[in-house]
């Protein structure tokens, strides 16, 4: 059973849930199994070598979200190839491919947490109430150690 830590953070003020544990600068990175498409799944594994920066939204279609998430992409084109910008959300699949095709998103990889949210689970962002992935960052080097972790407080 996944660490429980109430009062973790707050959505308008009230205090929520977060399921996980609460990840540090050097703490080795959990593996992950996040879906790239509705049949294709992508883990840790698969971006071995790279700095990893994972930017966890709520939901793609909020406007903080898309602002977030534009912003990644503009900046990820100046990072190079051995970065990889990566995205993740509870959003279904086809719904992360349709606001990427609008929006011109092309340096960044979505990725989905929607089926068992273990990526949620694993890095300590997963909200019990409302089974979404709380705001985050994570920076992840070339050797799957964090070096960096930013928990939002607080979900509006």
């Amino acid at each position: 059973m996944s660490q429980e830590r109430k009062g973790a953070a707050t959505f308008k003020g009230n205090p929520i849930t977060l399921v996980g544990p609460e990840l540090k600068a050097g703490d080795a990175a959990p593996d992950f199994k996040l879906n790239k498409d509705l049949l294709n799944e992508v883990s840790l594994s698969d971006y071995a070598g790279k700095v990893k920066l994972i930017s966890v939204v709520p939901s793609i279609d909020t406007g903080v979200c898309d602002a977030q998430t534009r912003r990644f992409n503009e900046e990820a084109a100046k990072l190079g190839d051995n970065v990889a910008v990566l995205t993740v959300s509870v959003d279904l699949p086809f719904a992360q491919a349709r606001w990427c095709g609008a929006a011109g998103i092309d340096q960044v990889v979505l990725l989905s947490d929607y089926k068992a949210k273990s990526f949620g689970q694993a890095y300590g962002v997963l909200i019990q109430e409302l089974q979404l992935d709380m705001r985050s960052i994570f920076v992840i080097d070339a050797n799957d150690k964090i070096q960096y972790v930013e928990y939002l407080g607080e979900m509006t």
